[in-house]
């Protein structure tokens, strides 16, 4: 039968199997964000881009079913998760980025509607038939970050030799704080 994240069959058939499909590919397999990714790394010299980015594995887990209460609307919900390189945009060096989703989505087509599900978030499809894959990369790109940057601070290099060039630390109430401690100790003075 294949991949099912690679078919392209209706909602409703998906649905209607109650279809699960365990993720396990490559960056590589997703043509757009692997664009978008070699379009990040290329601002980094070529000795510091790293060589297997594109063997980064996405991983996860998608179910599809139905919505009773909404007329048998089909759902996909699940979890997906990715380390993908990226460059830093405060210290331009290459980091791995953790991108965690859990879709939990309506599948209508554009001339449908349904009434208010705030549990889910309705995801129009152009076509009658759709591919699992196609839906995963599209969520994926909608979850990376407008400017990556290390999470941690400490490992960002531009935070690193900044701290390393304070020389001095000004502290201009310390004076302050000294006369009111002696107040304290002193309230005659």
């Amino acid at each position: 039968m294949g991949n099912p994240l690679r078919q392209r069959l209706t909602a409703t058939k998906f649905a209607s199997v109650g279809q699960v499909i365990e993720i396990s590919e490559e960056v590589s397999s997703f043509d757009s964000l692997s664009e978008i990714v070699e379009a990040d790394l290329a601002a980094l010299e070529a000795d510091k881009i790293p060589p297997a980015w594109r063997e980064s594995v996405v991983r996860g887990e998608l179910q599809f079913g139905f919505v009773a209460a909404a007329g048998n609307v089909p759902t996909m919900s699940g979890q997906v998760r990715v380390e993908l390189d990226a460059v830093c945009q405060r210290c331009l060096e290459p980091f791995r980025q953790r991108l965690e989703i859990e879709p939990r989505l309506l599948l209508l087509n554009a001339h449908e509607s349904v009434a208010e599900f705030d549990d889910y978030e309705i995801w129009e499809l152009d076509e009658d038939t759709l591919r699992p894959l196609d839906i995963v990369e599209e969520l994926l790109i909608m979850a990376m970050p407008f400017s990556a940057m290390h999470d941690n601070m400490a490992d960002c290099k531009a935070f690193s030799a900044a701290i390393e060039n304070v020389t001095e630390i000004r502290r201009p109430f310390a004076a302050l704080a000294a006369q009111m401690k002696q107040v304290e100790k002193d309230p005659d003075v």
